[in-house]
């Protein structure tokens, strides 16, 4: 194999590693969580069916992978202050499921979201500054997040804050 074909093989290697990252912090996230598919509280309006979180966060764990391969590529160094706060918004994203699900702290559930949101909205700030497509791939997963917090609070009112 030569040197540009090696290089090329190896840049497909690190985009599907970046890309798929997300997503398996999900899955962990989500086995920790137990059975997210419970739904034995009130909801609040516009509220989407149960199918529509999982199809979501896939859509949604694969852009952003992509967009930190984006960051990555482009990047002299790995732990960039972009690539810093990804990962920080991506510690705090499988904390959040982890408290609203496993434990059932709704209230606590919507602070770890407002820092989730806070942290991505300065990814993809950062992310902007390096790759416009990759702050563009961002995008969808922090209007998801806001959505999110809508519904996580109105879960929390309607079933009383624990």
């Amino acid at each position: 194999m030569d040197i540009a074909a090696k290089i090329k093989y190896d840049n497909k290697i690190k985009a599907a590693v970046f890309t798929l990252l997300p997503l398996a912090v999900g899955a962990l996230s989500a086995a920790i969580a137990g059975d997210m598919s419970k739904t034995d509280y009130i909801q609040p309006p516009f509220s989407p069916p149960a199918w529509v979180f999982p199809a979501a966060w896939t859509v949604l764990y694969l852009m952003m992978g992509f967009a930190s391969y984006l960051v990555y590529r482009d990047c002299d160094y790995l732990l960039n202050d972009a690539m810093k706060c990804f990962f920080y918004q991506l510690f705090v994203n499988f904390s959040w499921s982890i408290v609203f699900f496993r434990f059932g702290f709704y209230t606590a559930a919507a602070v770890v979201l407002l820092a989730l949101i806070l942290l991505t909205a300065g990814t993809v700030y950062q992310f902007l500054k390096i790759n416009k497509t990759a702050g563009r791939l961002m995008a969808p997963y922090l209007v998801w997040l806001l959505y999110a917090l809508y519904l996580n609070c109105g879960v929390a009112v309607l079933n009383g804050s624990r």
